[in-house]
């Protein structure tokens, strides 16, 4: 713990279901996984929020709140061209600052 606000990297951790599903995946579908989630950590707001707020990321990954009336609620990175998903919350605190991911699904 420090004294002052954190940033990226940013501490990540998963919900044991979500753990779980993950590495329920196939392999080729979980290097995708560590990708998006290598993105969310290491971003200076998680939630890439403004305009073309998707335009560092690689392609087939976005980012998008999980209801527009809530911007700094839960949201949705998009992986695999939107053909899976994971649900993250940041949790902003002034010491251990954290991305936890709730739910990952892949079709």
């Amino acid at each position: 713990m420090t004294d002052g606000f954190m940033g990226p990297p940013w501490q990540a951790d998963w919900r044991l279901d979500a753990r779980a599903a993950f590495e329920a995946l196939p392999d080729h579908v979980r290097e995708i996984v560590i990708a998006a989630r290598a993105e969310l950590v290491t971003a200076k707001d998680p939630y890439f929020r403004g305009i073309d707020a998707d335009a560092g990321l690689p392609e087939g990954i976005r980012i998008m709140p999980g209801r527009s009336t809530d911007p700094k609620g839960r949201h949705i990175c998009f992986f695999d061209h939107g053909n899976g998903w994971l649900k993250y919350t940041f949790v902003r605190r002034t010491e251990d600052p954290q991305i936890v991911v709730e739910e990952i699904f892949w079709q």
